[in-house]
């Protein structure tokens, strides 16, 4: 597999824009098994978007799995952003330290304690739901961390707009 781009954001750096947050009437909830079938059309939907936008191999075309969704349903790490009642994107969120950033070809920002914030996805219904969930993460936590594949220029650009810096690669 590829390697992934990681991401921490800077303090200060790009001010935190909580009254579009707020003004959206968006929740931020843990997926139940009764999602599933959201979940995974979200997925579908992300993937198609990733090959129309030059980026075929991150997911390629079937990632994540349903058992994965499963699991991480089960370990309450899959999170739903809603607005006005209809889903708009998932999320998957990690409290405390990720394996996965373990070893990075890099540096990270700090050695602070941090959440992670991995397979955002939207549904297309509405706009910037990946940036409702960095900014529903760094209302409640404060230090993020997410990772993307070097192609997925799109959430690059989600990411360096919310005030997070490039740290290496995994």
């Amino acid at each position: 597999s590829a390697a992934s781009d990681v991401y921490k954001r800077q303090e200060g750096n790009v001010p935190l824009r909580t009254d579009v947050f707020k003004e959206k009437q968006t929740m931020i909830r843990k997926a139940t098994m009764q999602d599933l079938p959201a979940i995974v059309d979200i997925y579908a939907y992300a993937r198609n978007f990733m090959v129309k936008t030059g980026n075929a191999n991150q997911w390629g075309d079937v990632y994540p799995q349903e058992k994965l969704l499963r699991d991480d349903i089960a370990q309450k790490q899959l999170y739903m952003i809603e607005q006005s009642g209809a889903i708009c994107g998932v999320f998957v969120f990690i409290i405390g330290e990720d394996p996965t950033y373990a070893k990075i070809d890099g540096a990270w920002l700090d050695n602070d304690a941090y959440v992670t914030i991995h397979r955002i996805a939207a549904s297309g219904l509405v706009r910037h739901a990946a940036r409702d969930c960095i900014r529903w993460a760094l209302k409640h936590y404060g230090n993020v961390r997410a990772d993307t594949h070097p192609n997925n220029k799109a959430m690059q650009h989600v990411l360096e707009s919310s005030g997070f810096a490039r740290c290496g690669l995994i």
